[in-house]
């Protein structure tokens, strides 16, 4: 059994591919490539005149017979369109496949929009769910969105450019008004990297062109607010003022998110304590 490399190309800039790639696609027999004519592009860049079969989302259960008899006498290169194959690109059945069959399976890493996306979104990079692309139904959309809501990790998703209105409509929906970095053509001549609210990214994004990468920040949980001694003496100082009941638990609710039942029962317990001094 030969090699199956999985190699990852630009996902636009050509100069980012390594040169353990470019080794590889020289040497290899043939290369299976989700776009034939981009790939084309970059060969010719680099001067490599290896062979080439199409293997996209359409083909990609009717050549997998044909790509793994050539793996029994040959080494192949498997690219898609830009970034890492299988991520979000034809590449999981062929792998699957091949590693099944005991053939070996080598990555060969390289660039990726959704870590170049992290990267530079600002958002916290420890953890994050990568969501892939949006559902292009709007109540699958949603479902997908309302099961994500509670997760606290960075979520990716990716997006394309007729419906990234609407998707960020949804998401502001759903997820409300969270900061968010979104990328646009990453690594090429019109790169764009937008960082605000979820807000101001509807407004931002009126007439969207390019491939975009959503990053949305994680939920955030509020924190249970307590009844402080710092809280206890503004409600003495009310007191003392004269400031009405009413008045004073609905301006306390109002600044500290505590109950109105509970600082009534402080305003009980303080002026209880007032009186008996």
């Amino acid at each position: 059994m030969h090699v199956l490399y999985v190699v990852a190309t630009p996902i636009g800039n050509l100069e980012d591919i390594s040169l353990r790639a470019l080794r590889l696609l020289k040497e290899v027999r043939l290369i299976a490539a989700e776009d034939t004519r981009k790939t084309k592009r970059l060969l010719d860049h680099y001067g490599i005149n290896t062979p080439m079969t199409s293997y996209y989302e359409h083909n990609k259960i009717t050549k997998l017979g044909y790509l793994l008899r050539f793996l029994e006498t040959d080494d192949l290169a498997l690219v898609s369109e830009a970034g890492m194959p299988g991520i979000s690109d034809p590449g999981y059945e062929l792998i699957v496949a091949a590693a099944g069959r005991g053939i070996r399976v080598v990555p060969v890493p390289g660039p990726s929009a959704i870590t170049t996306a992290v990267a530079v979104a600002g958002l916290p990079t420890d953890q994050f769910v990568y969501l892939g692309f949006l559902p292009r139904k709007k109540s699958q959309r949603l479902r997908l969105l309302e099961e994500v809501s509670r997760e606290r990790r960075t979520l990716v998703a990716f997006e394309a450019p007729h419906r990234l209105t609407e998707s960020l409509s949804d998401i502001l929906a759903v997820l409300g008004n969270r900061r968010v970095a979104i990328t646009r053509e990453l690594t090429k001549l019109h790169e764009e990297v937008f960082r605000g609210t979820m807000s101001e990214a509807v407004e931002h994004f009126q007439q969207p062109k390019g491939e975009f990468t959503i990053v949305i920040d994680g939920r955030h949980e509020k924190p249970t607010p307590s009844l402080t001694g710092q809280i206890e003496h503004e409600i003495a100082a009310l007191q003392r003022r004269g400031v009405p009941a009413r008045e004073a638990i609905a301006s306390l609710s109002h600044a500290t998110g505590l109950a109105r039942k509970d600082l009534y029962r402080a305003w009980l317990r303080t002026k209880k304590g007032a009186k008996e001094d």
